[in-house]
């Protein structure tokens, strides 16, 4: 036989080998796509849970601050209705002070200083819980802070303008707990 002949004998023989070989490379790659498109899938899973974490973690955080705010604020108004029975007491006290003589006994005397002196501690223990009183004599009218009871014609004083105080105003922590009721001037 010939080189040829026996090359071709050769690659006839070797060719029954290489289709098994053939057939197992295909069969390799095609489970390597299968592995690679699994990997995708896993690597897409993986970042919709990541994403979904950080979503949670941003939500609690949002839901933590509102919850501490929400506390600030029950602890800052929480006094906002036992404030506004306690300024019924600082109105009676104020009436009392003004009705009481201005010439009077050492006995009348000592009372007025005591009704003052409670009037005084009332007051500071009210600033102290954030409590501020709003006494806009002379102010010009705000609707926000103040209440109309009546206009009174007067040359004398710029429109507009509060010529006297019937009950004074107050507000909690800058927030109007009460407004101020007052006769304002029409000019």
């Amino acid at each position: 036989m010939s080189t040829q002949d026996t090359q071709s004998q050769q690659q006839e023989t070797q060719n029954p080998e290489l289709e098994p070989q053939t057939e197992t490379l295909e069969a390799s790659t095609s489970d390597t796509s299968d592995v690679s498109t699994h990997i995708q899938t896993l690597e897409d899973e993986l970042a919709h849970t990541k994403d979904q974490l950080l979503r949670a973690a941003a939500e609690m955080q949002n839901v933590r601050r509102r919850a501490e705010q929400d506390v600030e604020k029950a602890h800052k108004f929480g006094l906002d209705k036992f404030a506004r029975e306690l300024l019924t007491v600082v109105d009676s006290l104020e009436k009392a002070l003004e009705n009481a003589p201005q010439e009077a006994s050492e006995a009348e005397q000592s009372w007025r200083e005591g009704v003052e002196m409670t009037l005084k501690l009332l007051l500071d223990t009210l600033k102290k819980f954030g409590v501020e009183q709003i006494d806009p004599m002379g102010a010009p009218f705000d609707p926000q802070v103040h209440e109309a009871m009546s206009l009174v014609p007067n040359p004398n004083v710029e429109p507009n303008t509060v010529m006297a105080v019937m009950q004074k105003g107050y507000t909690l922590h800058e927030r109007l707990l009460r407004p101020a009721m007052v006769m304002v001037s029409s000019g």
